[in-house]
């Protein structure tokens, strides 16, 4: 059996076809577009489907793909009638106008109930909920059911309206993980009625048949990026492990993290698992302040230039991007100016600080496995295993931790077998004056009022 995962992040979707065995044997890759449209920006949805199909068709044709499951990045969310979208999907990369943030904010449920903390732009999807609603409420009138991205998607595709809770309780405002419930906000708003009942990650939810396939293929219920990398390492049995998942967002998920020393003011929130269970979590835009820093740098990074930085003394301090653990204070390079492989340097650097912030923060002293596209080449997870040598860290053997995750549970959820190779470990990276270097950058960005050494992390 085939099973052909649509991974739909920010910057990039995808799509792989995996074996049983766990290998990749197909990838297709496009940039979602996101358009202005009646005062907003949004997902420009016709173009992204367009795609979808046609890939999917390919895949079904080329491989015999016999089933569709979806991972999709968080804080979206769809309205649907019976057969469409009512408004289209807004770009969480947006800030309601002023005089309707105000009153918006005031119906928030508080971070003891949701563990959501309030952040900006639509980091929390409720909140972009109660902002269409208030400047487009036909559009509530008209939805049948209100969806997750990745719910949306498995719809779109020929599944039933279902709900999924990893992707709920995705600091969305929601969700209240210690009663395993909606949230307050949503009864207070009258949606309870329009979140369609609960289907577990991976479920079979329907069947299609596309292009001129002679047989339809199973419609898999679809889940949240980050849990679903949790997944793919939780159930091959390596015990206590933090994971570390990165993309746009670099998403830091400790399940052994106590739930009482979350901060909220440090986008530390909990996340949901695919069974329910509550995740803590830190999370900071780092493949997005990778790109801001390093000038949009592709490819491999040079030790060399990683070893120049140091000696230099050349840093980034944060925040880059909305939200994170530092997040009141403009990001700036500080030292001589960069050149170009320097600068690349220069933004790993800082996404490998700031991760070794966070892990100290989620009170991280398992074994920690890094994930995705920032680890390319193992550059990131070898500095990390530097930096903390009283831990143990692994890497994906694959890139595509959230991807295989969400096979994984298409798979599981028809009796398949399904092999992925298990996470490799990770040798430290050996450059001289490391560490040095972590604490002058943890001391200037306490100096900034942003951040200090956290207590309790491992070194």
């Amino acid at each position: 059996m085939k099973m052909a995962v649509l991974d739909f992040g920010k910057t990039n979707s995808k799509l792989f076809v995996f074996a049983q065995d766990g290998r990749i044997l197909d990838e297709r890759r496009t940039r979602p577009n996101w358009m202005r449209k009646g005062g907003f920006s949004v997902l420009d949805e016709p173009s992204l489907h367009g795609w979808a199909v046609r890939t999917v068709s390919d895949a079904i044709d080329d491989h015999g793909v016999e089933g569709l499951m979806v991972s999709g990045h968080g804080c979206t969310f769809a309205l649907v009638d019976d057969i469409c979208l009512t408004h289209p999907i807004l770009d969480y990369e947006q800030e309601p106008p002023a005089e309707i943030a105000a009153g918006i904010d005031r119906r928030i449920p508080d971070f003891a109930e949701t563990f959501s903390p309030k952040l900006p732009l639509g980091f929390n999807y409720g909140r972009h909920m109660l902002w269409l609603q208030a400047v487009e409420p036909g559009a509530f009138t008209a939805a049948k059911s209100i969806l997750g991205y990745p719910q949306y998607w498995s719809w779109r595709f020929g599944g039933r309206a279902v709900s999924e809770v990893s992707y709920l309780g995705c600091h969305s405002h929601l969700w209240a993980p210690r009663k395993g419930d909606f949230s307050s906000l949503v009864d207070a708003e009258g949606w309870r009625s329009r979140m369609p009942a609960f289907a577990r990650a991976g479920a079979v939810i329907g069947e299609q048949r596309l292009g001129g396939a002679a047989r339809p293929i199973a419609i898999h219920n679809g889940v949240h990026d980050s849990n679903a990398a949790l997944h793919a390492y939780r159930r091959q049995q390596l015990g206590p492990v933090t994971v570390v998942s990165t993309g746009t967002w670099v998403v830091v998920l400790n399940p052994d993290c106590p739930l009482d020393v979350l901060d909220r003011d440090r986008d530390m929130l909990v996340n949901v698992d695919v069974d329910g269970g509550p995740v803590p979590t830190i999370r900071f835009m780092g493949g997005r302040e990778f790109a801001v820093i390093s000038g949009d740098w592709q490819g491999a990074i040079d030790l060399s230039s990683v070893q120049q930085v140091i000696d230099a003394g050349i840093m980034a301090l944060p925040s880059f991007a909305p939200g994170g653990p530092m997040p009141h204070h403009s990001g700036e390079l500080i030292g001589r100016m960069p050149d170009a492989g320097e600068r690349a340097a220069v933004a790993l650097l800082y996404v490998a600080l700031m991760i070794d912030l966070c892990l100290d923060l989620i009170h991280s002293n398992n074994t920690v496995i890094v994930d995705g596209g920032l680890n390319s080449g193992g550059l990131l997870a070898s500095l990390l295993a530097e930096l903390r040598p009283g831990q143990a860290f692994m890497q994906g053997a694959t890139l595509e931790g959230s991807a295989t995750g969400a096979a994984a549970l298409a798979f599981e959820s028809v009796g398949r077998e399904f092999a992925a190779e298990a996470p490799e470990p990770v040798r430290a990276s050996s450059f001289a004056g490391l560490v040095g270097y972590r604490d002058r950058w943890r001391g200037l960005a306490t100096d900034r009022g942003v951040a200090g050494a956290a207590a309790g992390g491992a070194r």
